[in-house]
């Protein structure tokens, strides 16, 4: 009876410290598997079993050496994404593929303004491509003969991204001559950032493997802080967008290295 009673002390217990690391998560993002042992005196492997059973509950993430809260964007939000600014996306895609030879080896990102970039990459040849967006990789892979690499994982249903605590590890892996990224916003400091902190570190590392960095935004974004920081305009080659920002951000982005092209918008037919 002892030892039935000290069996449903410990669950209880680990069901607190797992209901308490989903709340800490929703507030705080991230944690680490060294700050959850330190936190609850347990050891790391119990604070690794801790973070795979809520990860397979949908409840977190894993990343290497920690975990993030699961946050996933919502379904109707992510269709408006794709209506909102849809010509706007279309011409920055196509002014972003112009930038790129055949053959050259590229790394894209996930979301809507990258999606464009894949459909006005259709075409092309030899292209080498790695990235994490199922929509992307279908789009090259039914269009064209590249080669494309994906990283296994989970996959995020409404936008098709695929994440595991090993994709910055399998990123790193790949040389990229060009580096095609997109982000939920540019501050006024000049910091570009995302809202998902995964995506965070699997774009920092394709940019630490990066000979050119094009980031692909439209003009919506300027102005926006994000709620993680991705790094600044000074570490961007390319900023591909279709129209200039307002001045005070205008004369960041001339302060920086990044060179400002703007998207040439297609007439409209009378």
């Amino acid at each position: 009876m002892q030892a039935e009673d000290h069996g449903a002390d410990d669950d209880n217990k680990k069901a607190r410290r797992r209901a308490y690391l989903v709340r800490y998560l929703e507030q705080n993002h991230y944690i680490s598997i060294e700050e959850i042992a330190s936190h609850f005196s347990v050891t790391t492997q119990t604070a690794r079993r801790d973070v795979m059973a809520l990860e397979l509950q949908g409840k977190v993430r894993r990343l290497h050496g920690g975990a993030i809260a699961s946050t996933p964007l919502d379904p109707l939000v992510y269709r408006q994404r794709r209506v909102a600014n849809a010509e706007r996306k279309e011409a920055i895609g196509r002014s972003v593929a112009g930038l790129l030879p055949d053959h050259a080896s590229v790394f894209i990102d996930t979301g809507t303004t990258c999606e464009a970039v894949a459909r006005a990459l259709v075409g092309r040849k030899g292209l080498r491509v790695v990235t994490y967006s199922l929509r992307v990789a279908t789009t090259l892979s039914e269009c064209t003969d590249f080669t494309i690499a994906v990283p296994g994982g989970f996959v995020r249903q409404v936008d098709g991204g695929v994440f595991s605590q090993n994709s910055a590890e399998f990123i790193q892996a790949f040389k990229f001559d060009f580096v095609i990224i997109s982000v939920s916003g540019i501050d006024e400091d000049g910091d570009i950032g995302d809202d998902d902190y995964a995506e965070v570190a699997a774009v920092r590392a394709a940019m630490q493997q990066a000979g050119r960095v094009i980031l692909a935004i439209d003009s919506s974004k300027f102005g926006r802080r994000a709620l993680v920081r991705l790094g600044n305009l000074d570490e961007v080659d390319i900023l591909v967008t279709d129209a200039a920002p307002a001045d005070k951000l205008l004369k960041v982005v001339k302060r920086s290295r990044a060179q400002l092209h703007l998207a040439e918008m297609r007439a409209i037919p009378a």
